[in-house]
């Protein structure tokens, strides 16, 4: 029986596109770089940062961590809070909640960056525990981050599942022993989340509670 089901926040709780997009217009400004093509910026959510940076603009991995501490520069007054919950999100929380679920978050992003999101959308209510990246970039991988989680709250692989919108929650259940769900209203696709191995897919938050009746 699964008891805990963690979730990613950008992309599967959350729509932080224009947030992270500004916080990386922001950052690319700093080395000359002006971005005009603001929907190639889709990409950089869901991976860790400084992995984003390296892969769309060739930076290497010190001038990527650089670009990391520029990105928190704007996204730590305003970034943080353009974004929006996505609709019926609230509800599956609720409803989860209601039916003895216990959720948590597992997310690439700064820990204390992910509670004051949720604090700020008062989401921080039906999650016993968040578990996110360290600012000192020792914990940034999706597989650690799902691990810390495990530890902390001493679950056992088999009675917990993962939620997240790209191949990287996928890959970092998998890592894990966990089964996964992908969701298709995210920034990852079918294909993408297939391909990395997603147990189950849902179309929308409503899908992820219906899915959790089945398990």
């Amino acid at each position: 029986m699964i008891n805990y089901v963690l979730f990613d926040l950008d992309g599967t709780l959350t729509d932080p596109y224009e947030g992270i997009s500004n916080s990386v217009i922001y950052a690319l400004k700093k080395f000359g770089i002006e971005e005009r093509d603001k929907a190639k910026l889709k990409s950089f959510i869901g991976p860790p940062l400084y992995k984003s940076f390296m892969a769309n603009y060739g930076f290497d991995e010190a001038t990527a961590l650089k670009a990391v501490d520029y990105y928190r520069e704007y996204f730590a007054t305003d970034g943080i809070f353009e974004n929006r919950v996505y609709d019926g999100m609230e509800e599956v929380l609720s409803h989860l909640e209601s039916a003895g679920k216990k959720l948590v978050v597992a997310t690439s992003k700064p820990q204390i960056f992910a509670q004051k999101i949720l604090e700020h959308f008062n989401l921080a209510r039906y999650f016993c525990f968040v578990s996110g990246a360290s600012l000192d970039s020792t914990r940034v991988e999706k597989s650690d981050i799902v691990a810390y989680a495990l530890k902390a709250l001493s679950i056992e692989p088999a009675n917990a599942v993962m939620v997240g919108d790209r191949e990287h929650d996928v890959i970092g259940a998998k890592a894990n022993g966990l089964k996964s769900i992908g969701v298709l209203y995210g920034y990852g696709d079918e294909e993408e989340l297939k391909a990395a191995g997603a147990d189950y897919l849902a179309n929308d938050p409503q899908g992820i509670a219906e899915i959790l009746e089945e398990l």
